[in-house]
């Protein structure tokens, strides 16, 4: 007599990117998953846009349905035709310029965007409003989820895709999966006809990073989905930025002076970044990216790390209780990683628990097998996210003061000698 299968039940705790996509992938895998999420307006969400890489958008395909696929590639800039990647001082002085990337066969999509397509993909299954506030494991091995509207639920597999405060990662750890890195950002977005002309003409459709004294930094990247898109069906494209628009990204080592930051919003907050770079040195075109922004896109938020180390990442023994992205090796943006491991953290979950449900495995096992894989991706992309924290931290210094002060302008000037025409 053939046994009965019976359903694998799955809840996902958190609807950001990386838990939106399991969902996705669990429903056209066609595993019964349900996923909690606080917010209950999705696009309040950071408004920076991410570069996801082939590997990334190659287990975005497998994890979507191919009208939502496409879309993401109908919504999203392609890599072919961005600018190159530059580094520059406080003052606007080229440090250093790399040639365009040839085309890894990724994209560039606006956060917002991606969530808004990775909710629509997921809706089927997405409660929002509601949090995980606690959970247990039952005598039979199943997880008893309570919410905290008071209600409770029942899966075979809990994922916590819950962010950087994740408490069900922390419980399986026994202690935080991350800590702060001394480094605070504000981002936000600004349409390039808004910046005055010799701004744009500095900028132009180059991406990189700037590097000024006090433990400062400024990110600022050409977006332009509209003009530059991947694939040509308009009908599913809906980016959020709809122009030409540079997304920048402000770093200030932690102070009193940025403490007074977080609680500040809109022109306030605006004000006060600007006003902190321009003591620390620098000058216009480069804050006109920040005077000049649109204030209903500014956020504030801290910098955390997970191990660099594998074998630290997802130190429990595996069971139906696992975690994913942020949750578990979480990475600041400086390398723009975090997006692509998380929906790459999704596409491999979803591969073993449809291994799960056609019992080619038991949950343990395959939870195993991801969580080995997340280990490595995960640790990896956390050390490249920490070396330019490394860079900014160092201008902190004394002698980092100095370097920052003085060497910067002596790099600016030998990169105009080396490019001078002979």
């Amino acid at each position: 007599m053939t046994q009965e299968k019976n359903p694998l039940r799955v809840i996902v705790a958190g609807g950001g990117l990386g838990g939106l996509a399991l969902t996705a992938g669990l429903l056209k895998r066609g595993i019964d998953v349900t996923t909690f999420e606080r917010d209950t307006d999705l696009s309040r969400t950071g408004g920076y846009h991410i570069h996801l890489d082939r590997a990334a958008t190659t287990a975005l395909r497998g994890l979507l349905e191919p009208e939502s696929f496409e879309a993401i590639l109908a919504s999203s800039a392609t890599t072919r035709v961005q600018g190159g990647d530059v580094m520059r001082d406080m003052r606007g002085r080229l440090l250093l310029r790399k040639a365009a990337p040839d085309d890894d066969g990724g994209v560039n999509i606006d956060r917002i965007t991606l969530r808004l397509i990775l909710a629509d993909a997921a809706a089927a299954a997405l409660r929002t409003g509601t949090v995980v506030h606690r959970h247990s494991t039952e005598d039979d091995g199943t997880i008893s989820v309570g919410l905290e509207d008071g209600t409770t639920h029942t899966a075979d597999v809990l994922v916590a895709a819950d962010g950087v405060h994740s408490h069900i990662a922390a419980a399986l750890a026994g202690r935080p999966t991350n800590t702060p890195t001394g480094l605070l950002g504000i981002g936000g977005r600004t349409p390039a006809s808004a910046l005055p002309k010799k701004a744009r003409e500095l900028f132009s459709t180059d991406s990189g990073l700037a590097i000024g004294p006090g433990g400062t930094g400024l990110y600022i990247g050409y977006h332009d989905p509209v003009n530059q898109a991947a694939v040509n069906s308009p009908h599913l494209a809906h980016p959020v930025t709809t122009e030409p628009t540079y997304i920048w990204g402000a770093v200030l080592s932690e102070s009193p002076s940025t403490d007074a930051l977080r609680p500040l919003e809109g022109g306030e907050l605006r004000d006060a970044t600007t006003a902190l770079l321009r003591r620390a040195g620098w000058t216009s075109p480069m804050l006109d990216v920040i005077t000049h922004t649109d204030t209903d896109g500014l956020a504030t938020f801290r910098f955390h790390a997970g191990p660099e180390v594998a074998n630290d990442v997802a130190p429990w023994p595996a069971g139906p209780v696992t975690a994913l992205g942020d949750a578990v090796h979480a990475m600041p943006p400086t390398a723009g990683m975090g997006a692509a491991t998380a929906i790459r953290d999704a596409a491999a979950l979803a591969d073993g628990l449809e291994t799960v449900r056609d019992q080619q495995a038991t949950i343990p096992a395959a939870v195993h097998d991801f969580e080995h894989g997340m280990r490595i991706r995960g640790a990896a992309a956390v050390s490249a996210s920490l070396g330019p924290v490394g860079i900014i931290h160092a201008t902190n210094t004394p002698a980092g003061r100095i370097v920052a002060r003085v060497g910067l302008p002596l790099g600016a000037a030998l990169e105009r000698l080396r490019h001078r025409p002979r």
